[in-house]
């Protein structure tokens, strides 16, 4: 599993083919989500003052906007911008855009005074950037342009669900 979520940090496109066709990886996927949830839960420990519980509920809601991400870029990349050789599951989507959130890890750094934000903001575009290709690759895509615009697509119901669920957890929490 380590070896490869560094080799998804390193944008390696093979890494995301392996991942992909490993449907025994799902779990090593959610793992990532995992470890990168409870890493920038504490990078923003400074900001958020949330503490352990607010860890955990990160980890929830990551877990879930994670499964989200994967149906709405499997349905966008699947119908809007299918090409011909488009073939994926969700569950190959939801590997892929796991191991995608490796680079995030970099978001503990971000409890550092600093250099905490400039590490969020690095730790995103790398995240950004390793979903075009994981999308690209899960997608059976020639383009990565068409990637792009499933990512791009994609984001606008995913932020929205992302903003209802962190509206959620404030009410509870």
């Amino acid at each position: 599993m380590l070896r490869r979520m560094i080799e998804a940090a390193q944008l390696k496109a093979a890494v995301f083919e392996e991942v992909e066709a490993d449907r025994g990886a799902t779990v090593q996927a959610m793992l990532v989500v995992v470890i990168v949830a409870v890493c920038t839960g504490i990078g923003a420990l400074q900001v958020s003052g949330a503490g352990p519980i607010g860890i955990v509920y990160g980890v929830v809601g990551a877990i879930v906007a994670w499964a989200v991400w994967a149906g709405i870029t499997y349905f966008v990349g699947t119908t809007i911008f299918k090409a011909a050789g488009t073939h994926a599951d969700w569950g190959q989507m939801a590997r892929v855009l796991g191991f995608a959130q490796s680079p995030g890890v970099l978001a503990i750094l971000g409890i550092l005074p600093a250099i905490g934000d400039i590490v969020f903001i690095v730790a995103f575009i790398w995240q950004l950037l390793a979903m075009v290709i994981a999308v690209r690759q899960a997608l059976d895509y020639t383009s990565t342009l068409r990637a792009l615009g499933v990512v791009i697509v994609g984001a606008v119901p995913y932020l929205l669900f992302r903003i209802f669920i962190a509206f959620v957890l404030e009410r509870v929490a």
